[in-house]
């Protein structure tokens, strides 16, 4: 069994990822989220630190929070990766892209410089019928931003169900696993989970480009 690490940032896709190497056979001995420098906020999503290691908490996988440079991003994701070979002896890391080829050649060049693989459960999916598997597995999360010129404010904390997929279909221009950053989610509870998380929404704050929803 290969050992490796998984890229969390809290929502549906890194997290079904993760569930999805799992059941591939990998041995996922950590999972990782990168927090901002002023280890205030993570880095994917916008969700407080605390909120995710609250999350992380729920999962019955090893959790790390590291905050990441504003410059030299790569060089401190090498360093990482890195001290993972040496102390835990991982072959790969699991990340939760979907599509986007120009991410994905930039974690292609990390891992090959690093010398380790790059495992993607979910590359090139269909959208549309990786949303209703992540369902159907019992993954439950809500929605905690929007991209302004996709979605409007009432889409926050809405419940990614069947009734969501439905909904977003008719918009028509949406991918339904907001692979674009339409929108991004909070995963509570689901097979990875050894009880929910307990958490509050609270108030909906404005961004330049985004509206938040926040979670406590």
């Amino acid at each position: 069994m290969k050992k490796a690490i998984a890229l969390w940032s809290g929502g549906k896709d890194s997290c079904f990822a993760c569930y999805k190497a799992k059941l591939d056979g990998y041995d996922i001995v950590s999972i990782i989220n990168f927090a901002d420098s002023g280890k205030n906020n993570s880095i994917s999503h916008g969700l407080s630190v605390r909120v995710i290691e609250k999350q992380a908490a729920s999962v019955d996988i090893p959790f790390l929070q590291k905050p990441m440079p504003d410059k030299e991003y790569r060089r401190a994701f090498i360093e990482l990766i890195g001290s993972y070979k040496k102390e835990k002896g991982i072959e790969g890391i699991v990340f939760g892209d979907i599509y986007l080829q120009e991410h994905k050649n930039w974690i292609d060049d990390v891992c090959a410089e690093s010398k380790i693989q790059g495992i993607f459960p979910i590359w090139e999916k269909d959208t549309s019928k990786l949303i209703e598997e992540i369902i159907d597995a019992g993954f439950k999360s809500i929605v905690v931003s929007v991209r302004k010129d996709a979605l409007e404010e009432k889409w926050l904390g809405r419940k990614i169900d069947a009734k969501f997929v439905d909904d977003l279909r008719k918009l028509g221009d949406i991918d339904l696993c907001g692979e674009k950053g339409e929108f991004h989610t909070f995963v509570y509870d689901g097979p990875l989970f050894n009880k929910p998380v307990n958490f509050r929404t609270g108030k909906k704050i404005s961004g330049d480009k985004h509206w938040f929803l926040e979670i406590t």
